[in-house]
């Protein structure tokens, strides 16, 4: 296997692919273009959204291309996968307003320099689509039996699935058309909740312009805690990446305090240091540890000024 999908394989990122084999193979050759993709629902990403975004940096550092699509187009409709209930409907100047706050939370982790890692925005084409002709165009490679056969589609029948949502994979699926013809770009990567998604993506593409168009979809699992409730889910509710949402000490703490069982499973997902580092500190003293994860998940996402502050304010405490 590639040595960059090892890398991610190892470290616990893995879930589904739609053709390892191939995938593998291609990324042998040099660089790819690929992207993550993420909708502006709210001001701020949490740290469930941040696992596909650790993954672009692995694969960055392995000499590929990452782009970071947020969502401005798809956020005005809302992606029905993995939510029980229709999003509440934003104004366009709301997501726009969150893209340019999401964009500079994303800048601050990644470093955007326009050459191995660059954000865009779907809304640069779907905002103005023709509607009668993205039907006649898009609309027509769909088959609705089989939308229905996927999860996010699945789920939502037993609650209800409006109109406007059943539209959210053919636009996912364009974007990701969109960025093969702009960019080049031919891997499409994101939790496993948008594996019906990035399917129907590949599928637009091979039909649109030719079995011979290689492209793929790698999805990521879900991250859970070993109580088996989503990670990331506090008392107050989500960990955002905003400090005016969750403070910086309040961030740091979640990681501090998380379950023995959890440690060496969030350093190999949310740090950067080597498997065999993770494995030698998860070997010693378990609270030694916590207090590790939680100083470089805290670095990552807010600089090594803040997690310093945030370890002194701990061990104040």
């Amino acid at each position: 296997m590639n040595t960059a999908l090892e890398t991610l394989k190892e470290r616990g990122f893995f879930q589904q692919c739609t053709d390892i084999d191939g995938l593998s193979a291609l990324m042998d050759k040099g660089p790819i273009t690929f992207y993550v993709g993420c909708d502006p629902t709210g001001p701020s990403l949490h740290i469930g959204h941040m696992v596909p975004f650790f993954a672009l940096r692995h694969l960055r550092e392995a000499g590929h291309v990452g782009i970071a699509l947020i969502g401005g187009g798809t956020a005005r409709i809302g992606d029905p996968s993995g939510k029980t209930e229709m999003r509440k409907m934003l104004s366009y100047e709301q997501i726009d307003a969150n893209v340019e706050r999401i964009k500079d939370q994303l800048d601050r982790f990644v470093g955007f320099d326009g050459k191995t890692a660059m954000p865009d925005n779907n809304k640069f084409w779907l905002a103005d689509l023709n509607y009668i002709d993205f039907l006649r165009d898009i609309g027509s490679c769909f088959s609705v039996n089989k939308m229905l056969t996927f999860e996010s589609y699945k789920k939502r029948m037993e609650t209800g699935l409006s109109f406007i949502e059943f539209n959210y994979q053919l636009l996912q699926s364009y974007d990701y058309l969109k960025l093969h013809e702009r960019h080049n770009c031919c891997l499409q990567i994101g939790g496993d909740d948008q594996w019906g998604n990035i399917v129907a993506g590949v599928d637009l593409i091979r039909r649109k312009m030719g079995i011979e168009h290689q492209v793929y979809g790698l999805t990521f699992l879900l991250v859970t805690r070993s109580d088996g409730k989503k990670m990331g889910k506090t008392e107050k509710g989500a960990l955002f990446l905003d400090p005016e949402l969750t403070p910086v000490f309040d961030f740091f703490q979640y990681w501090r305090n998380v379950a023995d069982a959890d440690v060496l499973k969030f350093l190999k997902l949310f740090s950067f240091l080597p498997v065999s580092e993770c494995e030698a500190i998860c070997a010693g003293d378990i609270n030694a540890a916590k207090e590790r994860l939680a100083w470089e998940v805290t670095a990552n996402i807010h600089g090594k000024e803040e997690a310093d502050k945030a370890l002194a304010g701990a061990k104040a405490a």
